[in-house]
């Protein structure tokens, strides 16, 4: 028997990183076990390319961590060269929509203090003399990208981690995962270890020790190929004369990398049908195997490749790497708590392994440490996918995400693999009048409704086809009265003698009374906002709570670990209630003409029958109008919602669906959880300080005490933006002058006010003049607004 603080499964470069991490960290009993040798899997053939470019904060400092790591902090640590050579990097286009989305990770960059250039034709000639630049538009380059050699990256950890105590067990596969007696209990192959806490790191493995945790890991191996070169006469020449290693190219949308390997080259392709492989579970013996080479498959790319570098051609194949590596849905690692297992955690599904695994061991271990996240984990989190991603889905975006490895990434981006997941009673009904669909959280729900039957989202950079049908549904809403499906909330009934007693002690607000509604944010231990619930009291034993779909698994975690010590019982009934919400100023008169209960006032709530159909009502606007909530059973919304259609004809009903949503509680100044709300910032910086009653104890209350008065605090502010045909969305640097002082969390057109509205964060809170904001390389004059520009007095929620 063998006693482990920490049991990591998986010696690939993910797990070691994380075992790096956690002994500097001072963690006692770190083991790791791996079932073969360091790096066998998919590191040890990986082509150990490391990059800063990335559409997200999170997921570019997880590469930032992992370049300075191999590059700076390993070779200082050991006196060993990890083979990382800074070679830089570029990317090339001949698509606009790509120098769109070029120009905006540039702008992020800013932000974050990476330094992302923008390249023109030009340009990418001085750089890479060995390209052909026919018919290119531009690109942009990233000067402090390069590769690395992924074995010896992984054992410098791993001889750093055993310097600290860490100990590894080579050899050792996992046979069985058990609880017993509040420990993990976890069978190997040369010792049965006990463990307080477990990782699955497991990486081409991480399904099926996903699976022997009771746990749904939504990964799948995929086939990747690249060729190495023999000797090519134009890269010799390049070393013969002294000249610097090339930058590493890549085409996105002819969907090929290159880079420099000694006096060749290495060709990396993604095909658009990518090959699963093994997907119930790998074969006992595989460890640092390969398959044999499919060239037929890439043939088509290979040939584009060589077209655009035709040195290329001049050098023989010297081998063929085809060999597994994992992608989940999204393409972006699982980071993170397992839902519903204690002590237990995920650092698993990179397809970036090389490239993120540095930073991935290192964002763990710090969560794993003070009990928060470092950065927002929203786009990495191990919940962020339910049971509801079975096998067809994990399978099929999988391939996907494969073949759009190079995808342009839009803003508001729908792609159409596994749709259909999570169904609302009325999902066809929605279709029939038009509904276009989104995914969240594995529900449909509609987006925006066209008069064109068939009509999809054109996407894009710029103002898209749903444009125009978005301001028709806002002006339904402020002049008539909008019916939407919102039956995507994820939902929480709270019952017990302890009931009021625990729902205070989730966050930062109290429970209302009985009747009433109200809104609390609950947050981590460094007090940055983890959730945020509406909080509906039913009764003194009885509440009823609403938070954003994306977070279901993540608030279940988060109210079970919180109930410790109360008598409560918790019960997840999101797929038990329907919810249709009536906005507008007419929405009074359609429901006067449905029902005789009393409508209550604003923020309350009635149980009343509405067409002689039993439902919850509550009076609440996230958009600014008047309107109600009405929960009801699933097997009565298509009923409640066909009533509410006949009787809305003679007061102007319409339909309006999510995108139309965010516009309008942009207009009164609204934030949105999982955007304006994260981890990273307090409820008071976003703007939610009359919220925070400092008069009961919560989880972060200190850390949000000591931040509220700190002078580096951050200050979320609405801003107007003088946008024309462009749009602002998200993550857009903000501007004084040259200094980039904030960052935009969410952005839209406002339909009803006529204004181009943001909400973001200055890191610089007196910069309040003279500010801008990059879009795509164009600045845009932006003015901070006092006040909401939609009804400041919310006079017109209150009729």
């Amino acid at each position: 028997m063998t006693d482990a603080n920490v049991l990591i499964i998986g010696g690939g470069v993910m797990g070691v990183s994380l075992m790096y991490h956690l002994a500097k960290a001072g963690w006692s009993d770190v083991v790791l076990t791996e079932k073969n040798d360091l790096t066998h899997g998919s590191t040890w053939h990986a082509a150990g390319l490391c990059t800063h470019f990335a559409h997200n904060p999170t997921i570019q400092e997880l590469r930032a961590t992992s370049v300075r790591l191999y590059r700076d902090i390993l070779p200082a640590e050991t006196g060993d060269n990890c083979g990382f050579h800074r070679s830089g990097a570029m990317r090339i286009t001949s698509n606009p929509d790509r120098m769109d989305e070029f120009a905006h990770v540039a702008g992020l960059s800013r932000f974050t203090g990476y330094d992302l250039q923008m390249l023109t034709p030009g340009d990418v000639e001085r750089l890479h003399p060995l390209a052909q630049i026919e018919g290119l538009l531009g690109g942009i380059f990233e000067p402090d990208d390069g590769h690395v050699d992924p074995t010896l990256a992984t054992n410098a950890m791993a001889k750093v981690a055993r310097q600290n105590g860490a100990t590894v067990m080579r050899y050792n596969p996992v046979h069985g995962v058990r609880r017993e007696d509040g420990t993990w209990v976890v069978q190997t192959e040369k010792a049965i270890i006990r463990a307080r806490h477990i990782v699955n790191a497991a990486g081409t493995w991480g399904w099926e020790v996903g699976h022997m945790m009771g746990l749904n890991i939504p990964s799948v191996p995929v086939l990747h190929q690249y060729l190495v070169t023999d000797t090519i006469g134009a890269v010799a020449d390049r070393i013969t004369q002294g000249l610097p290693e090339l930058p590493m190219i890549r085409d996105p949308e002819e969907s090929w990398y290159v880079r420099q390997e000694r006096d060749g080259l290495i060709l990396g392709p993604y095909e658009k049908h990518a090959k699963a492989w093994s997907v119930d579970g790998c074969p006992p013996d595989f460890g640092a195997d390969l398959m044999p080479p499919e060239l037929d498959r890439v043939e088509d790319i290979i040939m584009m490749a060589m077209a655009r570098i035709p040195a290329l051609e001049t050098g023989g194949i010297k081998s063929v790497v085809n060999g597994p590596i994992t992608f989940t849905p999204d393409a972006n690692p699982l980071i993170g708590p397992a839902h519903g297992l204690p002590n237990a955690w995920l650092l698993t599904g990179s397809s970036m392994g090389v490239m993120e695994g540095g930073g991935s061991g290192w964002f763990l271990a710090h969560w794993m440490t003070h009990g928060a996240p470092p950065m927002d984990a929203l786009a990495i989190d191990s919940r962020r996918f339910g049971n509801w991603a079975d096998r067809d889905y994990r399978v099929e975006k999988a391939i996907e995400c494969f073949g759009l490895q190079f995808g342009v990434h839009y803003p508001h981006e729908e792609r159409p693999a596994a749709r259909g997941k999570r169904l609302s009673p009325i999902h066809d009904l929605m279709v029939e009048r038009g509904a276009v669909m989104g995914a969240a959280y594995g529900w449909e729900r509609p987006n925006w409704f066209s008069h064109k039957p068939g009509d999809v989202a054109i996407p894009s950079f710029r103002r898209s086809n749903w444009f125009e049908p978005v301001a028709r549904e806002c002006n339904t809403v402020t002049t008539a009265v909008g019916l939407a499906d919102m039956s995507v909330f994820s939902k929480f009934d709270v019952t017990g003698t302890d009931a009021r007693a625990f729902v205070d002690s989730i966050g930062t607000n109290r429970a209302p009374r009985t009747g009433r509604i109200g809104l609390t944010h609950a947050l981590s231990t460094a007090g940055g906002v983890e959730s945020e619930f509406t909080v509906t009291t039913l009764a003194e034993d009885y509440f009823y709570l609403t938070s954003a779909a994306a977070a279901e698994e993540r608030d279940e975690d988060l109210l079970r670990a919180r109930a410790g010590g109360f008598d409560v019982t918790i019960t997840r009934v999101t797929d038990d209630i329907g919810v249709l919400a009536v906005m507008g100023p007419n929405s009074r008169a359609l429901l006067e003409s449905l029902t005789s209960d009393d409508l209550g006032t604003w923020l309350s709530v009635s149980d009343i029958s509405v067409a002689d159909i039993p439902v919850r009502a509550l009076r609440v606007s996230y958009i600014g109008e008047l309107g109600w909530e009405l929960h009801v059973a699933p097997d009565q919304m298509r009923a409640l919602f066909l009533a509410l259609e006949r009787a809305g004809k003679t007061h102007g009903l319409g339909y309006f669906g999510a995108y139309a949503m965010n516009a309008m509680r942009l207009e009164k100044g609204y934030r949105a959880w999982g955007a304006d709300f994260t981890t990273e910032r307090t409820p008071a910086e976003t703007g939610a300080g009359p919220l925070i009653k400092m008069d009961h104890d919560f989880i972060g209350k200190a850390e949000l005490a000591r931040r509220m008065k700190a002078d580096d605090r951050w200050e979320m502010v609405l801003l107007e933006v003088d946008a024309a045909e462009v749009d602002p969305y998200y993550a857009h640097g903000v501007y004084q002058g040259d200094a980039c002082v904030g960052i935009v969390t969410s952005a839209a057109h406002g339909h009803r006010t006529g204004k181009t509205l943001a909400l973001a964060y200055l890191r610089n809170r007196l910069a309040r003049e003279g500010l801008s904001i990059d879009l795509m390389g164009e600045r845009l004059q932006a003015r901070i607004l006092d006040k909401p520009p939609f009804d400041p007095g919310n006079e017109r929620m209150k009729q």
